[in-house]
């Protein structure tokens, strides 16, 4: 089965074809086509590293949907100095079925 590391965002994700992946929010319509670059390729037989890219090789895939991921709460606070901050925060993602790797 192949497999790429694909990156996006300034995150790397292992992806095979076939698979729907969550990455950082990205521009595009639903349904529009968006390729990636791969850092690492692999076809169950080989394995080729990049420097920084493979070249010749891409990952093609489709836009599902857009959203926010559930809220996280980012919470400081330095003990007998009355120091308390209390954040909340949602990350953009946009879902992306992967079509093909190569």
């Amino acid at each position: 089965m192949a497999y790429a590391i694909i990156r996006t965002g300034d995150k790397q994700f292992r992806v095979t074809p076939g698979e729907v992946v969550r990455v950082p929010s990205i521009e595009g319509e639903v349904g529009s086509s968006q390729s990636f670059d791969v850092l690492v390729y692999g076809d169950g037989n080989a394995v080729q590293v990049g420097a920084p890219l493979v070249s010749g090789v891409g990952a093609q895939g489709t836009i599902l949907e857009h959203g926010r991921d559930s809220k996280i709460i980012v919470f400081k606070m330095k003990r007998r100095k009355q120091y308390k901050r209390k954040q909340g925060h949602r990350q953009g993602f946009t879902a992306v079925r992967i079509d093909s790797i190569g």
